[in-house]
């Protein structure tokens, strides 16, 4: 039977933990958190229930047996089937060897930044890079923690996002840097259309004042339309 594409990675460290061994959900949830993945997977105990339900119906996991503690409500002890098992080992793979674009909410904001008044984005982005600042000191805590002799490969995870941060880190650094001096590309320009908007001209008014006085910057526009 096909099952279905997942594109869940709470998914994907469900089939790996059941690879290790068999567990109940709560177990599962468990070690996850003791592993600390929920930094790098989105984890609830509401939204792993229905992803357990989600494998056991696609046939990539099945109920091995359930149990009962005392009061303690029954427990459903879960074991990866060999579907699941070749699932996993496919989706794994594929995420580790094929890059795709990943479409992050900076990314986007950066994208519609021009919306807003450049000193309030200098503003914003100030107020971000304190930010980033902060977890990277919480970051480089986490890994100070850590056993002398910790294996790297139980911390992979933090060595990656440590590097985005840095990367992240650099660029906010570098754009603030560019907004307060006012050397950013367009700046000038990215200015007067908020000026402009502020004012009371209808927006082919504005736009004919912007092509008026960047005549060069606006050269490559088509339909002599800007913001």
């Amino acid at each position: 039977m096909a099952t279905p594409r997942m594109t869940n990675p709470l998914a994907l460290a469900v089939l790996v933990l059941l690879y290790e061994r068999p567990m109940h959900p709560y177990e599962m949830s468990t070690t996850l958190r003791e592993r600390r993945k929920e930094d790098s997977i989105k984890l609830n105990y509401g939204s792993l229930y229905s992803v357990v339900a989600s494998l056991q119906k696609s046939g990539l996991i099945e109920a091995r047996e359930t149990l009962r503690e005392g009061n303690r409500p029954e427990r459903t002890i879960y074991t990866i089937s060999e579907p699941g098992k070749a699932r996993m080992t496919d989706w794994l793979s594929e995420l580790i060897s094929v890059p795709k674009k990943e479409f992050t909410n900076f990314e986007a904001a950066l994208s519609l930044m021009g919306a807003l008044d450049p000193q309030e984005v200098l503003r914003l982005l100030e107020l971000r890079l304190s930010a980033l600042e902060m977890q990277r000191t919480a970051g480089e805590a986490v890994r100070a923690a850590a056993p002398p002799n910790f294996p790297r490969i139980f911390m992979i995870e933090y060595d990656f996002t440590s590097a985005l941060l840095d990367a992240e880190i650099a660029f906010v650094r570098s754009l603030v840097h560019d907004l307060r001096t006012k050397e950013l590309g367009g700046f000038r320009l990215w200015q007067r259309m908020s000026e402009l908007r502020a004012g009371d001209l209808s927006s082919g008014e504005a736009s004919a004042i912007l092509h008026e006085e960047f005549p060069d910057e606006l050269d490559w526009t088509e339909d002599g339309h800007t913001g």
